[in-house]
């Protein structure tokens, strides 16, 4: 054999060891290398794009419809592992409206809400749990005329997406809503003789943008 052909005999040799060297251990770095983990990020409510109306039934006839047009909140969610640790939404009570004034100024009095002593309402996240790819239950705590119940909201993700205009800034598009019993806040003027229903069918809409 001549030099030449020794040189490249041992040249394919070492070409050969790198290959299987590299098979080794490009694996071997993979499984060592850390985990990619998700972050969970902060949203917050727009609070212009936000409805919350609520339902109840006015001496079996019809059920009174109703909203809050002034809240604020966020909370913190994690898309990829879908885990809601934590959040809040504050309603001020004095912003009810059902479309009539003397009904309103009702509503807010210590008869219902009591808005100049108990000013806000509040709900705090407190477990998520996922029941399909874009649906949850969402459970809190509801803080209402001193008063603090859990509540059990059916929550539907519609969209998610970098918005198309304005802000343009990635926003969560959320659908929810609950059934409760306003009399376990204590709130029971009307209940004799069905005045006012005990029933209480709350429906949420809402955008919030990451932060």
């Amino acid at each position: 054999m001549t030099h030449t052909e020794k040189n490249r005999t041992s040249g394919i040799a070492f070409l050969s060891l790198r290959r299987i060297a590299t098979a080794v251990l490009v694996p071997v770095c993979l499984a060592s290398a850390p985990p990619v983990h998700a972050e969970p990020t902060n949203f917050k409510v727009d609070d212009e794009h936000f409805s919350m109306v609520f339902e109840i039934m006015h001496i079996g006839y019809a059920p009174v419809m109703g909203m809050f047009r002034e809240i604020e909140g966020g909370f913190v969610y994690d898309e990829e592992t879908r885990e809601l640790s934590s959040g809040k939404l504050i309603f001020k009570s004095n912003s009810v409206f059902t479309n009539h004034k003397k009904r309103d100024e009702h509503v807010t009095s210590k008869d219902f809400l009591d808005s100049s002593k108990h000013s806000d309402i509040v709900f705090t996240v407190t477990d998520f749990n996922s029941t399909g790819d874009n649906t949850g239950q969402v459970t809190g705590n509801l803080a209402m005329l001193g008063q603090t119940n859990p509540v059990v909201l059916n929550v539907t993700l519609n969209k998610s997406a970098v918005y198309p205009f304005g802000h343009e800034e990635y926003t969560l598009g959320i659908s929810a809503e609950t059934n409760l019993k306003r009399s376990e806040w204590g709130m029971t003027y009307g209940l004799d003789g069905d005045m006012v229903g005990d029933d209480v069918t709350l429906r949420f809409g809402f955008e919030a943008i990451k932060q």
